[in-house]
Order: structure tokens, then C-alpha cells, then sequence
């Protein structure tokens, strides 16, 4: 029986013609992931290319003392490489921390798809500008004036935007997030962030729960992480 094409339905494919994205279904698979995979090795050839149908990957690096660094969350309809074309290997990470559906087709065929299909080609330059807009707002982030609250906050904040919830409370950030999880994206020690964490805490921003945080007040967060304020005083 015939597999649905499940990429039509992801934004990444939107402006794509059906008949391009049936192709590009055809000549690729459907891989089950369980949560902890490594799917992309820095240092190794990446030849396949890689979108994520259900669950969520992380992108990372690891510093010269070998400690994690998480650069991006990603959800379905990403494109987890770094690139497309296989001439040089690649220089981080992807790796599940949901049980996960990921579409692999090779890099070769992918390419050749993108030729014959300019919307597909454009869609992949879409995709990778996004990140590199990402990157450019998280460096912004890390100058050594900004404080550690409000660069927690910053990043909590747009996790919510990406991955949240509405619930009575708040909005519930739909990702397990653990303070080690929280010290790779940040890039700080783990009794740090745990510090931080109970600072947010205490401002009224978030309330941890098993893992789970909710943005108590999303404007309220917003105006912190942006101004170093809550009610209009600087803390």
C-alpha cells in the first residue's frame, strides 16, 4: 500500500510543487527514532539529508572541554542539516529528545530535485536563513553586559513561541527541560542555572514542574528579557 506523503503537509514545502514533493517522498525513507539518537556526527560526511516529520532534535556542539552546547530546538517540518550538498563534513550535532519520524532521502537526489524546482530550492534558502537569523539574535544575546535572568528569560521565551501551550496558567513550553538541559543552552554550570531558574521563579516569570515550565506572563517576560524590568523597575 502506498505510504501517505506525509511532506506536503509541513511548511518547509508549502510553495513546493506536489509533484516535486511526491518525487522527493519516492526516492527517500521514513526512519523511527527513539528519543536519544544521534542522527548527524560533526566530523563525519553527511550525505543524506534529513527533515524532521514528528517529535523534536537538538542541534549542539561540544566545547573544547567536551561540554554540550545546544545551538537550536527543532521541530516538524525542519531541516536539520547544516547544508545540503555533500563536500565537506558536518560541523555539529543533531540529535532526538522526543521519539521521532525523520524523513532521509540522499543528499544527491535532493539536490537534483532542487534544479528542476526552483520553489524547492528557495524553500531550503528560507530555511537556512532562519537559522542563521537565530544565530545572529543568540550571539546578540551573549555579550558579557547582559545578564545571565535575562538571557535565560530571552531564550525560555522564545521556546514558548516555538513550542508552547496555552493553558489557564500560562503558556506550558512543550519540552521536557531539566536544569542540565537548561545549562547546555545557556552555555553555564548547572548549580548556575539552577540559580537562575529560582530567580525566575521567584519574579513571578515561570513555574517549574517536573521539568516543565510555563511562562506565567508572556508580555510580563517579554519586557524583562528585553529591558532588565518587571513593573517598570530595573532589578
Amino acid at each position: 500500500m502506498h505510504k501517505k506523503n506525509l511532506l506536503s503537509s509541513l511548511a518547509l514545502f508549502q510553495e513546493v510543487a506536489p509533484k516535486t514533493t511526491e518525487r522527493l517522498w519516492q526516492q527517500g525513507r521514513t526512519q523511527s527514532f527513539p528519543k536519544g539518537s544521534i542522527i548527524i556526527h560533526a566530523k563525519e560526511p553527511l550525505k543524506t539529508v534529513f527533515i524532521q516529520l514528528t517529535g523534536k532534535s537538538i542541534i549542539y556542539n561540544l566545547t573544547h572541554t567536551g561540554k554540550r552546547k545546544i545551538i537550536f530546538i527543532l521541530g516538524p517540518g525542519a531541516l536539520l542539516n547544516e547544508h545540503v550538498l555533500d563536500t565537506h563534513p558536518a560541523s555539529v550535532f543533531c540529535e532526538t529528545i522526543e521519539a521521532s519520524k525523520i524523513f532521509a532521502v540522499p543528499a544527491s537526489r535532493f539536490v537534483a530535485l532542487m534544479e528542476t524546482d526552483f520553489q524547492l530550492t528557495k524553500a531550503v534558502l528560507t530555511a537556512q536563513e532562519r537559522k542563521i537569523w537565530r544565530m545572529g539574535h543568540q550571539l546578540k544575546n551573549t555579550i558579557g553586559s547582559i545578564y545571565m535572568e535575562k538571557k535565560l528569560a530571552a531564550k525560555l521565551w522564545k521556546l514558548s513561541r516555538d513550542f508552547g501551550k496555552e493553558t489557564p496558567d500560562g503558556i506550558l513550553i512543550d519540552i521536557n527541560l531539566p536544569i542540565t538541559f537548561l545549562a547546555d543552552m545557556l552555555g553555564a554550570p548547572r548549580e548556575s542555572t539552577s540559580r537562575l531558574c529560582k530567580t525566575l521563579t521567584d519574579l513571578g516569570l515561570i513555574r517549574m514542574e517536573r521539568k516543565q515550565i510555563t511562562i506565567l506572563d508572556p508580555e510580563k517576560m517579554s519586557h524583562y528579557y528585553k529591558t532588565g524590568q518587571i513593573d517598570g523597575r530595573s532589578l
